[in-house]
């Protein structure tokens, strides 16, 4: 339990709400009505805190940083979190992470942050041009209030102001009409709800599935009657555009573009300083709310959907219609270079994933797109990568591409879906038989333990080998050949015609020899075929079919 926070603190909180993000990602979307029912909240909050994560990461690692010192590191993630902000929601929590960091500068201790969840709910209302209550504003709101009048420690304010955010959620359909005709809790005040129990987990000490982060009052599903592609530019009276853009500006030019802007459209946010504006607005005239930006200074990344082009593309490819001469193309996340030129091999498009640092949403959107096709299915080989696939999925969708992402949790299972991989069939069809394939393949790991951990297997030690079936420890021992033989043995356990081994780059040099010799002793009927992955996390993986 921390008595006060520290830049590890910070990174360990960013990388926990965007965990618990990721897996209320869908669900977000779903609670989506207000201001737009478009159904990318959820999505839209986690790419802003994946920005905010990875600016907090490099400013760790930068050597000009300030060692553990607060201010640097809670500067750069909300400045990360302003530059990849997403849609109205996105904006607001960037601007209410720069009131908290602004808050944290100088120091971490539980009257710091009691001093700022205050201010970090006032910078989110300066930001939005006409707040609405029963949205995250009130969360942020009755959040800080409640922890400004907590006096315990660091650990009691996080879990104050946590418990008093999911209870404010609840009453949001009271206050917001749209809400409580949906049957739901405002969308952005629960993704608010999932920063802050991260925030009490990392207090806590908890991990990302510790129960801060997931543990919130039941929500209501969305009734089937809101859609969630029918946004606001189906129905009279609401502006038919969105559009973001970056904007470097003088803050004396602000008052008058948001009086501009204010007078185009609604749903204004801007947030941001220092010369640097995240700008998000819903306008008839997108061209005229670029102009107001060039007139303030020089705008950028700019982002403009049409809602109801958009709506119509998701219902085009969620519809199951199959255009004319479709280009299809399989992609597939691995790390080795022997596991490349597999998936090459296999007609596969390769994303080389770095072992310490998966490959975020932004970089899996633009492999996808570098396939230049229009139907692509991801081979994602990793179960870590879900969440960031999921929201560069929607993203692309948005840009009229077909996306299919098959979860394969390990580069055996990628192979094999790989190897009935069919661009003659239709598109759903070549899906459900890669996933068959996949799903049909049991895979297991042989690595080794980098320090002292309890496991379901045991307690294990540095240097120990490590046998993962599944992804959890079944086997711990000290001689690698050994215990890969008692691993291969658990695999064929529970039958098996086909064994697949990819060896590592630091796997034992007879390694493969010893393993397909223990199988035709021991199941003499298995086929056994070797390739060799040059995958540096593990030394050995292992598929049975």
């Amino acid at each position: 339990m921390l008595d006060t926070l520290d830049a590890t603190a910070v990174r360990t909180w960013c990388r926990l709400a965007l965990t618990a993000l990721g897996q209320a990602r869908e669900e977000i979307d779903a609670l989506n009505v207000y201001p737009v029912p478009d159904g990318d909240t959820g999505t839209n909050l986690y790419l802003t805190v994946e920005a905010a994560a990875e600016a907090a990461e490099e400013a760790a690692g930068d050597p000009a940083s300030d060692g553990d010192g607060l201010g640097p590191i809670t500067a750069a993630m909300a400045r990360g979190a302003l530059i990849g902000a997403r849609g109205n929601s996105g904006v607001i929590l960037a601007q209410w992470l720069r009131g908290l960091a602004e808050g944290l500068a100088d120091g971490g201790d539980a009257p710091a942050l009691r001093r700022a969840l205050p201010r970090a709910a006032e910078a989110a209302y300066r930001a939005v041009a006409d707040p609405v209550e029963g949205t995250l504003l009130t969360v942020a709101a009755e959040a800080a209030r409640a922890a400004a009048a907590e006096d315990g420690s660091l650990a009691d304010t996080a879990r104050t102001a946590c418990a008093a955010a999911r209870t404010a959620l609840q009453h949001t359909p009271e206050q917001l009409d749209v809400l409580a005709e949906a049957g739901v809790v405002d969308a952005g005040g629960r993704g608010l709800v999932a920063v802050l129990g991260a925030l009490a987990d990392t207090v806590l000490g908890h991990t990302p599935m510790g129960p801060m982060a997931l543990r919130h009052e039941t929500v209501r599903p969305l009734p089937a009657h809101h859609d969630s592609c029918e946004g606001h530019a189906r129905l009279p009276g609401h502006p038919a555009f969105e559009v973001i853009y970056l904007l470097e500006a003088e803050e004396d030019a602000m008052p008058a573009l948001r009086t501009r802007l204010a007078a185009l459209g609604d749903s204004l946010v801007v947030g941001g300083g220092d010369g640097l504006w995240n700008v998000h607005v819903h306008v008839d005239d997108a061209g005229a709310a670029v102009e107001a930006g060039v007139e303030a200074g020089r705008p950028y990344r700019i982002r403009i959907t049409h809602f109801a082009e958009a709506a119509a593309r998701a219902g085009a490819t969620g519809s199951g219609s199959e255009p004319s001469a479709p280009a299809r193309a399989v992609l597939s996340v691995v790390s080795g270079h022997g596991l490349a030129e597999l998936c090459e091999q296999a007609g596969s498009a390769v994303l080389h994933a770095d072992p310490d640092r998966p490959p975020v949403s932004a970089e899996l959107a633009d492999a996808v797109r570098r396939c230049a096709a229009r139907e692509v299915i991801v081979l994602l080989n990793d179960p870590e990568l879900r969440a960031a696939a999921g929201a560069a999925a929607d993203q692309l969708r948005e840009e009229g591409l077909r996306i299919a992402v098959l979860p394969t949790r390990s580069p055996v299972q990628g192979l094999a879906a790989l190897a009935v991989h069919d661009a003659g069939r239709r598109f759903d069809e070549d899906v459900v038989a890669m996933t068959s394939a996949a799903g049909a393949t049991r895979h297991a790991e042989l690595a080794v333990a980098e320090g002292e951990s309890w496991t379901m297997a045991g307690v294990c030690q540095a240097g120990d080998v490590l046998g993962l079936i599944d992804g959890d420890v079944a086997v711990i021992g000290t001689d690698t050949a050994e215990t890969a033989g008692t691993l291969l043995d658990r695999m064929l356990a529970a039958g098996g015609e086909l064994v697949t081994l990819v060896l590592g780059a630091d796997a034992p040099e007879h390694l493969a020899e010893d393993l397909v010799a223990h199988a035709r002793r021991q199941r003499p009927e298995v086929d056994t075929v070797v390739y060799h992955g040059g995958q540096e996390s593990e030394l050995l993986l292992i598929g049975v079919e």
